[in-house]
């Protein structure tokens, strides 16, 4: 039978495109699952303040009577402006091995994006760099982070199919707690903050935190991120939105901020314990003892013995002097005190060589690759 399209429309919808992705992975050890509520935040058109320049609407594909795929098609007005190209994104997407659903899902997509008059469709991207991005293409043996998804080896054979090409790729790393700060990261930490007048900022409160640098650690992601590919500037009520959502939940032992001599912030690094396993056994919901799950992750003594890296950003005339020697110079002490083995990278664009040097001194393992894919859809 013919795949059928569905555009979400009600709430029991919603529900079902969030979930979808939870039961097609179920039984897999690798996939972690989107927290419910802050999806149902994400794709709220109040709630989410990407809506002030993006555009979207989700669909769902049924075969048989069945649930079988979902996408949603995205257009970022910002990112367009800014990189200067006409992109509809898909995002979101999962399907079953069944190329008849790939591709209605993905010409759904399409043809949405044709009406409004988009040249050519990129993805898997969300919203914003604060949503996933990128599809895996390696690594489908290791567990996935909260901030990445997860999908089988076959998808991006779809793609493929589909005509799609590569368009960019993101690495990740296992990055190895060393026993010590390394000699070089001492030295180098000492010689840059003697000779640009650095200090360490250090907050036990998130209250205090949020008051005198929160504004400033996302107008310093701003800067820090608008080369990267895609990215397009956080307005000031998604700033607004971050603050409130974030800082609040971080362990602040594991946040540091370095500072000019006029309390200027010029670099930031924010990690967190992973809350991987913890969502998968609350299953992507809070209630009605998920809580406990991801409270015990983030606070508890017997946490997870991995971190993420959530966060680190440097001042462009900064960048390349050492200053994130600086960072981990200082938080190399909290990971080893808290027991950490390793920490997760996250993705990082394959050809961003700043960020990856500051693996350089580390024992690290590149695990995952994941890929956005791009496609022309302009009618001949």
């Amino acid at each position: 039978m013919a795949v059928t399209i569905k555009k979400v429309i009600t709430k029991r919808d919603l529900k079902k495109f969030i979930r979808f992705n939870y039961e097609l992975y179920k039984k897999n050890p690798y996939s972690v699952p989107d927290l419910y509520d802050d999806m149902l935040n994400t794709f709220n058109r109040r709630k989410n303040a990407a809506f002030e320049f993006c555009e979207a609407d989700y669909f769902l594909a049924y075969k048989n009577g069945k649930l079988v795929g979902r996408v949603a098609a995205i257009i970022n007005h910002r990112a367009n402006e800014k990189w200067n190209c006409n992109n509809v994104r898909f995002g979101w997407i999962d399907f079953i091995d069944d190329p008849e659903v790939s591709e209605a899902l993905i010409k759904t997509v399409e043809e949405w994006g044709r009406q409004r008059g988009m040249s050519r469709v990129v993805g898997p991207l969300g919203f914003t760099d604060f949503d996933a991005e990128g599809m895996l293409v390696e690594g489908f043996d290791q567990l996935s982070t909260m901030a990445t998804t997860y999908n089988y080896p076959y998808y991006s054979k779809h793609m493929e199919r589909l005509g799609f090409e590569k368009d960019v790729d993101w690495v990740e790393y296992k990055i190895f707690i060393p026993d010590a700060i390394p000699d070089k990261h001492k030295r180098i930490s000492e010689l840059i903050q003697r000779k640009y007048n650095l200090k360490i900022k250090k907050y036990t409160s998130s209250r205090k935190i949020a008051e005198e640098y929160g504004q400033a650690i996302f107008e310093l992601m701003n800067e820090a991120y608008s080369p990267l590919y895609g990215y397009s500037p956080l307005s000031q009520r998604q700033i607004d939105q971050y603050v409130k959502m974030y800082l609040p939940i971080v362990d602040l032992r594991m946040v540091t901020l370095i500072t000019d001599a006029d309390d200027r912030l010029v670099a930031v690094g924010i990690s967190m314990p992973s809350l991987s396993e913890a969502l998968q056994k609350s299953h992507g919901r809070l209630l009605p003892f998920g809580w406990y799950y991801l409270l015990k992750a983030l606070f508890m003594k017997r946490r997870a013995k991995v971190l993420d890296l959530l966060l680190v950003a440097v001042k462009p005339e900064y960048q390349n002097k050492g200053i994130n020697a600086l960072l981990f110079s200082d938080l190399i002490p909290v990971y080893q005190k808290l027991g950490f083995v390793y920490a997760e990278s996250n993705p990082e664009l394959e050809m961003n060589g700043k960020v990856q040097a500051q693996w350089d001194y580390f024992r690290t393992e590149q695990h995952k690759r994941r890929r956005a894919f791009i496609k022309d859809i302009r009618l001949n």
